[in-house]
């Protein structure tokens, strides 16, 4: 072979070379361009379902003004509670305490105790309130719902249920501070 053939040989040999790098750089970038792309698509599809997907806070079909009585507003206020995300250890009292007439309502009031018993301290050294109101309109229709509020003591905020996600953490928090209060008086 020929220096000249040799020369166009090793050429040929070398554009080969070269065809092949850019069908594989180009077969590279499909594919990092589609990785791209799907990345893209996810993270849109992502802050869709953010944006979309609000935490469902529970709560029921509360009764009528014209079905209310003291009785029925308790079991209410019961079925209510049930919907609570709460560990199985707490136990609650609960009971009616007064009503209060107001120019345009009638406010019944509720609390329940919460506490969490164990064996070796049934007990408890300290218990947390929820207070319940529940309101009867005299001016609105008697065929609407009852409004129903609460809160948590030693708290202001007032909850209304269906708006606010009732956190265990508060109950633990009531409790706490008062056991720690009474670790600092002596008797």
């Amino acid at each position: 072979m020929s220096l000249e053939e040799k020369y166009i040989a090793v050429m040929e040999e070398e554009e080969e070379e070269k065809e092949e790098e850019e069908d594989i750089q180009e077969a590279a970038a499909l594919v990092v361009s589609g990785v791209i792309k799907d990345a893209v698509d996810r993270i849109k599809a992502l802050k869709k379902e953010e944006a979309g997907a609000k935490y469902k806070i529970p709560n029921i079909a509360w009764m009528r003004c014209k079905d209310f009585s003291i009785g029925r507003g308790l079991l209410q206020i019961e079925d209510y509670m049930k919907t609570w995300e709460l560990h199985e250890s707490w136990l609650h009292w609960s009971n009616y305490l007064n009503n209060e007439e107001l120019r345009y309502s009638t406010r019944y009031y509720y609390r329940v105790r919460w506490s969490i018993p164990t064996c070796r301290k049934p007990i408890p050294r300290a218990t947390a309130c929820v207070y319940f109101a529940i309101e009867i309109s005299k001016i609105k229709p008697r065929t609407l719902p009852i409004d129903v509020f609460f809160v948590v003591e030693t708290n202001k905020l007032i909850h209304r249920p269906g708006k606010t996600r009732f956190k265990e953490k508060w109950l633990k928090d009531v409790i706490e501070s008062k056991i720690v209060m009474m670790e600092t008086v002596d008797f």
